[in-house]
């Protein structure tokens, strides 16, 4: 059975992206930390940085999900959407 993604909801694209992207700094986050504090400059500015970045991880997903849900919904109209075969 085959069925068609009509359209992508903006704001729930934008909350599971954010959701996957926070998941994704919390694994990439410490070892980051720990590559820049073991260098020699690694008292610098840039822990902090490392410390906003799932922050940062999250707004651009959240902004990045309904940006690309527009897009997909709108090129969807011309070509039809992604097909999806399921079995029964």
């Amino acid at each position: 059975m085959r069925k068609r993604i009509k359209r992508i909801a903006p704001v729930q694209l934008g909350k599971l992206l954010a959701v996957v992207y926070a998941l994704f700094s919390i694994i990439i986050v410490p070892f980051m930390l720990i590559v820049t504090l073991a260098t020699p400059k690694g008292n610098g500015p840039g822990w902090i940085f490392i410390l906003i970045m799932p922050v940062l991880y999250i707004v651009m997903g959240f902004i990045g999900g309904i940006i690309s849900a527009f897009i997909y919904n709108f090129s969807a109209k011309f070509v039809g959407g992604i097909e999806i075969e399921f079995e029964e």
